[in-house]
């Protein structure tokens, strides 16, 4: 079974915001938001302890709380355990994502790729989502972003733990798919080359976007294609840079890639052609996408994503773009 097969639609929820990214969200909007995703025909929720510390996941088990359980599909992460006991949450070693929760619950977070850390993040994390079970597991932060120069010794942690625990779990049923949720390539890439254990499908954040594609488009597509592993490209929107936000992964958007959004802007403009548009209808387009799932904090967005799917972009503006040399010439673009 692929993830294609499993996925319920190609448009899910990034449930980060919900745990206060950038900002302090009321709950009662939190709440909100995930009942406008359902509304609107919605049935995939990615969540993770790390958003937040677990108040992400809260959040939308008291949201989803009543629904059907088997009309949806809920994807959540291993690698960290949330402790009751709480620290001071401005201290946290995070690499590139320091004080992107600082809004969160000050939660003690303990990063563990352990065998044993692996299975209790998954049932601390259906407590917190108030369901029996997950559809899929990713491996959360496994790269260069988080852990800078020891991340390969991260990753020996966790294929002799995490991989491991999750090879077990899908064995028996208990969930249906892992793989890793990680914002860099070479992760992926490197436990594509395992032989075993071995995953069924990724999140990739950050990098299949209309904004930073190159990288993932040498090997790493072309090769999840080939093995039949589907990618699911988190952050769509490169931290909302694409669509008029102040930041670019996790941090103010510099001068050059300001120039660059503003050109892709003015190319969409001419052709009427909304950004949100540009951006959804581009990760899909690579044949191993199986799904985009951007991050919404209110329910005004979700009508805004589901429309841009919808929306019919003129094959025109795609080839003006790769012409202005803003898309890689060798990226699959929309029919």
């Amino acid at each position: 079974m692929t993830l294609k097969d499993i996925l319920p639609s190609r448009l899910g929820f990034g449930a980060a915001p919900l745990g206060n990214m950038f900002r302090d969200i009321p709950e009662d909007e939190a709440l909100a938001t995930v009942e406008a995703a359902w509304d609107d025909g919605i049935r995939y929720y990615d969540n993770a302890p790390f958003y937040g510390a677990g108040l992400a996941e809260i959040r939308m088990g008291n949201a989803l709380a009543g629904k059907p359980r088997d009309q949806y599909v809920i994807s959540t992460k291993v690698g960290r355990v949330i402790l009751d006991e709480v620290e001071d949450v401005s201290a946290r070693e995070q690499g590139e994502k320091a004080g992107v929760f600082q809004y969160g619950r000050p939660n003690k977070i303990v990063n563990d790729y352990s065998h044993d850390a692996t299975l209790r993040s998954i049932e601390d994390s259906l407590t917190r989502l108030r369901t029996d079970h997950v559809e899929f597991a990713f491996v959360h932060d496994l790269a260069q972003d988080f852990w800078g120069d020891v991340w390969l010794e991260k990753f020996e942690e966790a294929r002799k733990g995490a991989f491991r625990a999750l090879d077990r779990l899908r064995d028996e049923g208990v969930i249906k798919a892992w793989g890793l949720g990680v914002n860099r390539v070479e992760p992926i890439e490197l436990v594509m080359e395992l032989d075993e254990p071995r995953p069924d499908a990724f999140l990739l954040a950050g990098r299949y976007t209309l904004l930073d594609h190159d990288k993932a488009l040498q090997r790493l597509m072309p090769a999840a294609a080939e093995r039949g592993l589907g990618v699911i490209v988190g952050g769509p929107y490169s931290s909302g840079a694409l669509v008029g936000g102040p930041n670019f992964e996790y941090a103010p958007i510099k001068p050059a890639m300001k120039d660059r959004i503003a050109r892709i802007k003015a190319i969409a403009d001419r052709h009427g052609v909304s950004m949100k548009a540009a951006g959804l209808q581009f990760s899909l387009a690579n044949p191993a996408v199986a799904a985009v799932i951007p991050g919404a904090s209110q329910p005004s967005r979700i009508a805004e994503d589901s429309a841009a799917l919808k929306e019919v972009v003129p094959a025109d503006f795609w080839q003006e773009l790769k012409s202005a040399g803003l898309v890689n010439p060798e990226a699959p673009l929309p029919a």
